[in-house]
C-alpha cells in the first residue's frame, strides 16, 4: 500500500489564488486531525479577511476572460481532470481516510461518485441551448441565451471532502463561472489535491482560487460582501445557511443551499424485510451516518417492528469498528470529539425516555473518536433525536399502526431533504412518495446519490438543486434579446 504519509506530504498546503500557491497572511498554518488517532497529520494555510478579498478580486478580474472560453474547452478541462481522479483513485482515497476516518472502501466509492460529477458536466457544458421564437403580435423576434451567473462563493462541509467540491467546481466550470471555495477546516487535504488535479487538466489561472480557514465566518463574510461575487452555493447546516441566506439578500446574490436532514425510513407491513434491513443499513450507516441523507427516524409498522428491530441489530452489531485504513473496517471513526458528545447526549436522552438499547450505546474507550452502531427500541417520540440530526451511526425505531400515521411522523419536522419509503404496493408506494414532504425518496433503496438525479431538499432543508440536467442551470442566467423584424 501507498504510504500515505508521503501522499499528503506531496500536497500543496498553501492558499490557491490566481493560479499561484501561496502563504496566508502572516504565514497562520492549522493543524489537520486524523480522526481515528487524534495524531496531526498537516498544517494548512489559515487564510484570513485580506486573504479572502485577493481571492474574490481575481476571481471577479477573471470572469469576463472565462466566460468568453469555448464551452468545447471547458468540457475538455473537466473530462481531463475526471480522467486524472480515477487514475489516482486509491491514492486520493488514503487522503480522505486519514483526515475524515471513513473506511478505505466508503472512500474508494466517493472518489468514483465525486470523479463523475467532473464527467457529467463535462458532457452538459456543450448543451447550454437557449429559445427562438416569434412574439405573439409577429413583430418582433425573441432570443433568450443563458450565459455565466458571475463569480461564484462555494463552500463545502467535512463529510464528504472530494464529492461536495466535485459536485459545485463542476457546474461553475462547465457554465464559465469563476470561483472562490473554502473546503472545510478539519478536511481540507483531499479539496487541495483536487485543485492540483484542475491545474493538471488545464483550468487558467484565476478561475478557481481557494482559501482555506480556521474562521469561516471571517473569510466568507467578505466574499458575501464584496459585491463582486454574484452566487453563493452551500452544503452545510441550517443555521449557517439562513446566515448566508440573509447575507446574500444585501447583494441579491442567486443561492443554493443544501442544508440539514432529518430523513424517514419507513417500513410499511408488506415491506421486504431483508431489502428493508439492507437499505437500512446503507441509509444509516454510510459515511458513519454523518451525511445529510442518513436515515435518522425508523418507522416501522407494529406488525413487523420487532423482527425488522432483531434483523437490523444483527447486522449492525457484526460491523466492525475501527481505524478506516485497516484492512476488516466497516466503521471508521466519528469527526471530533463534538461529534462523539452530540450523539452520546441523544442517546441517552432517549433511553432516559424510555428507548431500549438494542446493541451498541456506549461510547469507545482508546484513541480516535469512535461510537459503535446503535440501534434503539421502544423510542420515545418525544425524545430529541426525533428531531435533530443525529449524524452518527444510530438507529431509533418508532413503530406505527397505519400508513396515514406513519406519514404524519414522517412529515412532523421543518427539514425535507430525503426519505425512505419500503412497500411492495405499488398504489401505496405512489400516493406516499408523494405525500412525504421531501425533496428526494428512496423506494426500496437506501441510496438516493447520484450525478445524474436533482439533489436537493424542501422546507429548511434547502434551496436549489445539484446535480442532474438542472444543475448548471443554478449557475446560468437568462438574457432576452428583443429583435424587431423588418
Amino acid at each position: 500500500m501507498t504510504d500515505v504519509k508521503d501522499l499528503i506530504a506531496g500536497i500543496h498546503t498553501g492558499l490557491f489564488i490566481d493560479g499561484k500557491w501561496q502563504d496566508a497572511e502572516g504565514g497562520s498554518t492549522m493543524n489537520v486531525e486524523n480522526p481515528a488517532t487524534g495524531e496531526v497529520i498537516a498544517a494548512v494555510a489559515d487564510g484570513s479577511s485580506a486573504d479572502a478579498r485577493r481571492a474574490i478580486e481575481t476571481a471577479g478580474d477573471t470572469q469576463a476572460d472565462w466566460a468568453r472560453t469555448p464551452p468545447r474547452t471547458r468540457s475538455e478541462i473537466l473530462r481531463r481532470a475526471y480522467d486524472i481522479i480515477m487514475d489516482r483513485a486509491e491514492e486520493l482515497a488514503l487522503i480522505m481516510t486519514s483526515e475524515m476516518g471513513k473506511p478505505l472502501a466508503e472512500a474508494r466509492g466517493e472518489v468514483a461518485y465525486g470523479a463523475e460529477f467532473f464527467r457529467w458536466f463535462s458532457e452538459e457544458a456543450v448543451r447550454v441551448g437557449g429559445d427562438q421564437t416569434t412574439t405573439g403580435d409577429g413583430k418582433n423576434r425573441i432570443l433568450v441565451s443563458k450565459q455565466p451567473v458571475g463569480p461564484c462563493v462555494l463552500v463545502t462541509p467535512w463529510n464528504f471532502p472530494l464529492a461536495m467540491g466535485t459536485r459545485k467546481i463542476g457546474p461553475a466550470i462547465a457554465a464559465g463561472c469563476t470561483m472562490v471555495f473554502k473546503p472545510a477546516g478539519v478536511t481540507p487535504l483531499t479539496s487541495l489535491a483536487l485543485v492540483d488535479i484542475l491545474v493538471e487538466a488545464g483550468l487558467p489561472p484565476g478561475v478557481l482560487n481557494v482559501v482555506t480557514t480556521s474562521s469561516s465566518s471571517s473569510v466568507v463574510g467578505t466574499w458575501m460582501n464584496s459585491g463582486i461575487a454574484r452566487k453563493v452555493s452551500f452544503t452545510g447546516s441550517t443555521e449557517v445557511g439562513k446566515i448566508l441566506i440573509g447575507q446574500s439578500a444585501d447583494n441579491v446574490m442567486r443561492t443554493s443551499m443544501e442544508l440539514g436532514g432529518n430523513a424517514p425510513f419507513v417500513v410499511c407491513r408488506d415491506a421486504d424485510l431483508d431489502k428493508a434491513v439492507d437499505g437500512a443499513m446503507m441509509a444509516k450507516l454510510r459515511n458513519m451516518g454523518e451525511a445529510c441523507t442518513a436515515a435518522n427516524r425508523f418507522f416501522v409498522h407494529r406488525s413487523i417492528a420487532s423482527d425488522f428491530t432483531s434483523k437490523l441489530a444483527e447486522r449492525m452489531a457484526a460491523r466492525t469498528v475501527g481505524n478506516g485504513t485497516e484492512d476488516g473496517v466497516d466503521v471508521g471513526p466519528l469527526i471530533d470529539a463534538d461529534g462523539v458528545a452530540k450523539v452520546e447526549a441523544l442517546v441517552s436522552d432517549a433511553v432516559g425516555r424510555g428507548a431500549t438499547v438494542v446493541t451498541g450505546g456506549t461510547k469507545q474507550d482508546g484513541p480516535g473518536y469512535f461510537y459503535p452502531p446503535t440501534v434503539l427500541a421502544d423510542v420515545n417520540p418525544e425524545s430529541d433525536l426525533m428531531d435533530t440530526e443525529i449524524f452518527g451511526p444510530v438507529a431509533p425505531v418508532i413503530t406505527f399502526d397505519d400508513e396515514d400515521e406513519a406519514l404524519r411522523l414522517a412529515n412532523a419536522t421543518p427539514w425535507g431533504l430525503v426519505g425512505y419509503l419500503f412497500t411492495q404496493d405499488v398504489d401505496l408506494a405512489l400516493r406516499l412518495g408523494d405525500e412525504m414532504e421531501v425533496g428526494m425518496v428512496g423506494l426500496n433503496t437506501g441510496l438516493v446519490s447520484n450525478p445524474a438525479a436533482p439533489f436537493g431538499g424542501i422546507k429548511q432543508s434547502g434551496l436549489g438543486r445539484e446535480g442532474g440536467k438542472v444543475g448548471i442551470e443554478e449557475f446560468l442566467e437568462y438574457k432576452y434579446l428583443a429583435i424587431p423584424k423588418t
